[in-house]
């Protein structure tokens, strides 16, 4: 029931975020919002041509309704407060007929939404099939000992009605304040909707490869050229993978070079990661989606944002500008060790080494791996693993990612109490 819909007020912000998830989902949405909220105030998806979007009255006769805080859990309601509630229940029966779910924002907790509870409880004895989610979003209420109507209904629960809280944490509580069995609520998590902060370069990639789900997240920007060993991230990513189990992204941010055919070389490399434990899915190149002279620098900087380990096997490097801009966005660094400029660097920045060829000053080098570079990589893919997983911060960074965003919420708190 928002009268404004600023993007100060948090909740603004949650409701646009469900809203989305519903809208995604293709499932028929309305809206209902206060008679008096602006028009004007509707941008963004609150704007989306696909909402239904209704304004339930907010006046007694030719009067506009004003409504008053019963945070107190007793007291004396305003004179015209059960007339109040008798005409919205009217308009709200009015527009829930067709529903199926109706879901509410703080509607039952509020205390200035007191009038708007005891209307929908009204409408509720005339629509005995819909179901409710009433969705709470600050800290429970202590239930008082002595219940009074109206003021009742801030503590009481309604008939076919699911209450649910952002956090585990809040349940014991919030099943108090409604004396209610915790079994009749849920967690719905407020969720971070990382992609649609980001750049349409990066909007596009994450429609060609899930850049939320994978447990390991690997960017490799670089000019396409076999000294930079595209193949040794593809082999180390697939080693990774077959040992642990993880799901596993390489987006390779590749760039043109004349040294090799581009198109054999792509395929060699998903040939090999394919060998050494990835799926073909699993690896993207951007210059196959419409990037074909290199992929933007500010959108490899957003997809380092999102990306949690760093893989540097390159044959030569002068600097090693990309370790620091993967570093900068929080990422697990593995550089090649026989590379000086990369130990240099890495040993700064605390990064893990390993051993690939490597051109020196003077000379090169070449590496043997016994029994098999496959032992070694999986070798060493277990213990890079093992230093991610003790790593508390790459660990809230990568569930922030996987577990907090809206599909991961909608698919496995929201939409299961739609069908319950």
């Amino acid at each position: 029931m928002f009268n404004g819909l600023s993007r100060t007020y948090s909740l603004v912000n949650v409701v646009a975020e469900h809203l989305k998830m519903l809208l995604d989902a293709g499932i028929e949405t309305k809206v209902l919002v206060s008679q008096d909220c602006p028009d004007d105030d509707r941008e963004g998806i609150f704007a989306d041509e696909r909402l239904d979007w209704v304004k339930i009255t907010n006046r007694l006769g030719d009067e506009q309704i004003h409504w008053y805080d019963y945070s107190k859990p007793d007291g004396e309601i305003h004179a015209s407060f059960m007339e109040e509630a008798d005409v919205i229940a009217q308009d709200l029966y009015r527009h829930l007929q067709d529903v199926n779910v109706c879901i509410m924002h703080d509607i039952h907790y509020q205390g200035w939404h007191l009038v708007h509870n005891a209307a929908l409880r009204k409408a509720q004895k005339r629509l005995t099939q819909l179901k409710f989610v009433a969705i709470t979003h600050s800290a429970p209420v202590n239930r008082p000992p002595l219940l009074k109507y109206p003021f009742s209904c801030r503590y009481t629960s309604m008939p076919n009605t699911i209450y649910t809280y952002p956090t585990y944490s809040g349940i014991s509580a919030l099943a108090k304040q409604y004396g209610i069995p915790e079994g009749k609520c849920r967690v719905i998590f407020n969720s971070l909707d990382l992609i649609s902060t980001m750049s349409a370069d990066l909007q596009l990639v994450h429609k060609n490869i899930d850049l939320l789900k994978p447990d390991i997240l690997l960017v490799y920007p670089g000019r396409f050229t076999t000294g930079k060993r595209f193949e040794k991230v593809a082999a180390l990513a697939g080693a990774i993978k077959k040992k642990t189990e993880l799901k596993v992204g390489l987006v390779f941010c590749d760039f043109p070079s004349m040294d090799i055919d581009p198109v054999k070389y792509k395929s060699a490399i998903r040939t090999i990661g394919c060998f050494y434990g990835l799926d073909d899915k699993d690896m993207l190149f951007t210059s196959d989606i419409g990037y074909p002279q290199g992929f933007p620098r500010n959108a490899v900087l957003e997809l380092f944002t999102l990306s949690n380990l760093f893989i540097c096997p390159s044959y030569s490097e002068s600097f090693g500008l990309t370790v620091l801009e993967a570093a900068s966005r929080g990422n697990f660094l593995v550089l090649n060790e026989m590379v000086p400029a990369l130990e240099e660097i890495g040993k700064k920045l605390k990064a893990y080494f390993m051993r690939w060829d490597a051109r020196n000053f003077g000379f090169d080098t070449k590496e043997t791996y016994k029994p098999s570079e496959q032992f070694y990589l999986e070798e060493h893919a277990s213990r890079i693993i093992n230093l991610m997983r003790d790593n508390t911060v790459l660990t809230a960074k990568t569930l922030a990612r996987q577990k907090f965003n809206p599909a991961w919420v909608w698919y496995n708190q929201l939409q299961p109490l739609l069908e319950y």
